[in-house]
């Protein structure tokens, strides 16, 4: 499956449990993950979507590392199932 049909799926999931879904991007700010998914709770999370297998470049996990340095959840995920889990486990 390709990461855009991931990322569709996931945030389609994650909107019908009433989250909010956005693209993230960061002008002039390159490795940002791909979304930004709040849940009904107030709990903000990032994701980076990919491939299934493929992982973070360098750039993207040094981002990853100083948006989690700060207390952020920036998950990685690569299929239906991770995403799905992402989301049911902030509900």
């Amino acid at each position: 499956m390709l990461e855009r049909d991931i990322e569709k799926k996931v945030k389609d999931y994650a909107r019908s449990k009433g989250w909010l879904a956005y693209k993230f991007t960061s002008p002039g700010h390159t490795f940002v993950p791909d979304g930004i998914l709040i849940s009904p709770l107030g709990n903000v999370v990032f994701v980076e979507f990919k491939q299934l297998g493929k992982k973070p470049t360098p750039g993207q996990q040094r981002e990853h590392e100083r948006l989690r340095a700060q207390g952020v959840s920036v998950f990685v995920v690569d299929s239906f199932d991770v995403g799905k889990g992402v989301v049911d486990a902030f509900l």
